[in-house]
């Protein structure tokens, strides 16, 4: 037999056989027929072929890339107070609550007058120094000497019920100790005392208390006196959060409210009557209550809720019923807006996007790199961008891209990349795919 019919013969031999197990995985009688082709050709003098065969490019692989969805962060309930009214604005997060949270950005309870009780010692305070300005914080303005007048306010105020601090007679100290100690623990001698200094009577005072008052928009607000012992002292929720960032801006008065224990001269140690100094970032200002019902604080608070500058929050809660509570109430307040920050998750190292397919039927997955979370505040929308490019390598772990995720001004990001190895064709392949090469 001649070497063709050999070759003949032997050719006919695997084209009548039955498929091998192997064969059977590789697509059966069409497995057979590509590997026969590859024998032909090479048995025909197919060199040429075979050489632009395995080296000719291929058609590149397919990517199929999908961004997961946005997550959606728990929304947070604000701890408002479910007696009396509260009003707070809040400066330093306008990306995340809003352009108008410095204005008014949460409210409860109306809007209506109320008794000012000792918060009227703040307009007190902010009057006198008006008056009677210091020359910046190592100044520490006029002398006052008390006598026997000013000593028998402490029997007038004690008798009344009221907070009081010693006053002895011909005892003198600095205005800033004076208004240490009305400002402090709320002492109502040193309030009269210090407003019949600095304006001669305490009609006088009440006359150019309302002018600043009108002066400085507080319109709803009512002072006849100067310590707060009587109910015609008046405002309004909104006028007290004026009334706030009025006291806070007051460096003098500012300084003064944030100490939670002082020395004021001869009315000696006196301990602040604001019970929440030092919690949750609160700096002053004054507390006031005229009984049960009657409860009120205006706070300054820096709050610290992880997003770059301690948040400046502004408020007033009225009508509680008791300091206690009314302290438990602006605590919570502001532990739900520090606890309504929180981070979300949105990554999860390792999760499918998609996949990579070669035409020759190797592919890899397509995958988070890492986990990743982001700051927001409860559940503010978070977008989600997803930016990816062909692959260069096809390798294990060859990044191709990036998940960028964004709530306000928070952002967080991840690679996205290959995660299992593209194998290249096979010779066979090449050979029997002649359509599939470049």
């Amino acid at each position: 037999m001649s070497r063709d019919t050999a070759e003949l013969v032997a050719f006919d031999d695997v084209w009548n056989a039955p498929p091998s197990r192997e064969h059977r995985r590789g697509g059966g009688r069409g497995g057979v027929i590509a590997f026969l082709v590859v024998v032909l050709l090479l048995l025909l003098g197919g060199g040429g072929y075979t050489a632009w065969a395995l080296t000719a490019p291929v058609a590149s692989p397919a990517l199929s890339v999908t961004a997961p969805p946005a997550p959606v962060g728990e929304r947070v309930a604000l701890a408002l107070p479910t007696q009396g009214a509260a009003m707070i604005s809040v400066e330093g997060a306008e990306e995340f609550l809003g352009p108008d949270a410095a204005g008014v950005w949460a409210a409860t309870g109306g809007n209506d007058v109320q008794p000012l009780a000792s918060v009227t010692k703040l307009v007190t305070a902010l009057v006198v120094l008006e008056a009677y300005p210091f020359d910046g914080p190592a100044d520490n303005g006029p002398t006052l000497t008390f006598d026997a007048a000013d000593e028998d306010l402490y029997d007038k105020y004690y008798a009344m019920g009221s907070t009081i601090a010693p006053m002895p007679r011909n005892s003198s100290m600095t205005l800033r100790d004076a208004l240490t100690a009305m400002l402090v623990p709320s002492a109502s001698n040193y309030a009269e005392a210090v407003a019949t200094w600095a304006f001669g009577s305490t009609g006088s005072f009440a006359a150019r208390a309302q002018d600043w008052l009108a002066r400085n928009g507080l319109r709803d607000t009512v002072v006849v006196e100067p310590t707060g012992n009587s109910a015609r002292n008046v405002s309004t929720p909104s006028d007290l959060l004026a009334l706030a960032r009025i006291a806070a801006a007051q460096q003098t008065v500012a300084s003064i409210v944030a100490k939670p224990v002082a020395q004021a001269g001869a009315a000696g140690r006196v301990v602040n009557t604001n019970g929440l100094l030092g919690s949750y970032g609160v700096t002053g200002l004054k507390t006031g209550n005229l009984g049960p019902g009657t409860h009120l604080l205006i706070y300054r608070a820096m709050l610290d809720v992880g997003v770059g500058a301690p948040l400046t929050i502004t408020g007033v809660t009225t009508g509680a019923e008791s300091r206690d509570s009314l302290t438990a109430s602006v605590a919570s307040l502001l532990g739900s807006i520090q606890a309504g920050f929180h981070e979300v998750s949105v990554a999860e190292v390792g999760r499918s996007l998609g996949t990579v397919t070669t035409p020759w039927g190797s592919d890899a997955d397509i995958v988070i790199g890492r986990s990743a979370s982001i700051l927001t505040w409860s559940d503010t929308p978070v977008e989600v961008v997803l930016d990816y490019r062909d692959p260069v390598e096809y390798a294990d772990g060859e990044v191709i891209g990036t998940l960028t995720w964004t709530a306000g001004p928070e952002t967080a990001t991840a690679d996205v990349q290959i995660s299992g190895a593209i194998e290249p064709p096979t010779a066979l392949w090449r050979l029997t795919h002649p359509e599939a090469l470049g």
